[in-house]
């Protein structure tokens, strides 16, 4: 019998295609406001819920409907910079969301909580990131992903809820929004270069970056799926390789044919991080033989997927 896997934010970008590759083996359901998500992203075969996952009685309402056996929480507000123009908004998305979910799963004994993060966490570091490296975010998106890391830890000591959370590193690949140009470094750039050859870079092109494939990140949610036990309760899912903004935009320029380029670069973003690279060594320890998209494979399928 197909086990009930509630995945939100199905309708945006890691949610998809999350959601597609988990429909070959598992009843999908999903919560998710269309703030950054579209429908025409949403699986075919996903029940979906139109709303906040904020809004307690939509989520009350979800569970008393569906027998949900796994929970993976991906929807969220996921910009640093967009979190400065409503605290309060992103308190509610990135950690009341994440509090009403983990209640359903006490209430309904939900024993596992997969849970989306990011590096944000950590803020500014010169040497990689370990996950017992100490956080200081620099951003309100950064305070509530951590603070939902805090309450899931707290709920598993209270009530025996096995969660794992998995901080992303910078996330790039075939149907990341290109609309919004406020979050997503690759996407950013990608959506100027495909009007022109300028792009405005808000701050240093020394700045760097671990870039991950969304795919690679799929795959270890699913494998974490099929894992009895979770293997930790922090996961850095990160490349280790450092990235510059300037190598990054003569990687998409070249893919896209761009010898003339044009870099603008205005005033810094507030909250930016300068420079971030995670540890690897946990994730290698449990994973032993993964292996990570080459950036220029990913860049390649990225670009041929708008083209």
């Amino acid at each position: 019998m197909k086990k009930t896997v509630l995945i939100s934010g199905a309708a945006g970008f890691i949610g998809s295609i999350t959601a597609k590759k988990f429909l070959k083996f598992a009843n999908v359901i999903s919560i998710d406001n269309l703030s950054t998500g579209y429908l025409e992203n949403l699986p075919k075969g996903v029940t979906l819920y139109q709303g906040d996952i904020s809004d307690r009685s939509l989520v009350e309402r979800v569970f008393n409907e569906h027998s949900v056996d796994y929970i993976i929480h991906i929807a969220g507000q996921s910009s640093g910079e967009i979190s400065f123009d409503s605290p309060e908004y992103d308190l509610n998305t990135n950690t009341l969301s994440t509090l009403h979910l983990l209640d359903m799963a006490n209430k309904f004994q939900i024993k596992k909580f997969i849970y989306i993060s990011t590096m944000s966490v950590y803020g500014n570091k010169n040497a990689p990131c370990a996950e017992d490296t100490a956080c200081s975010p620099m951003s309100f998106y950064g305070v509530g992903k951590y603070a939902s890391e805090q309450y899931l830890r707290i709920y598993k000591e209270q009530y025996d809820i096995d969660y794992i959370c998995l901080r992303l590193f910078n996330i790039y690949g075939p149907g990341q929004n290109l609309k919004n140009l406020r979050q997503g470094m690759a996407s950013i750039f990608l959506a100027q270069l495909l009007k022109s050859n300028q792009i405005d870079v808000h701050g240093s092109l020394e700045r760097y970056r671990d870039m991950v494939y969304v795919d690679d990140v799929v795959n270890v949610i699913e494998a974490l799926y099929l894992m009895t036990e979770f293997p930790c309760n922090i996961l850095n899912i990160g490349t280790g390789i450092k990235t510059t903004v300037q190598s990054l935009i003569e990687l998409l320029a070249s893919n896209l044919n761009i010898d003339d380029l044009v870099i603008n670069q205005p005033s810094e973003t507030k909250g930016d991080i300068f420079g971030i690279t995670s540890n690897t060594d946990r994730f290698y320890k449990h994973f032993p033989d993964f292996k990570f998209t080459h950036l220029k494979d990913g860049i390649k399928n990225m670009v041929d997927h708008e083209k």
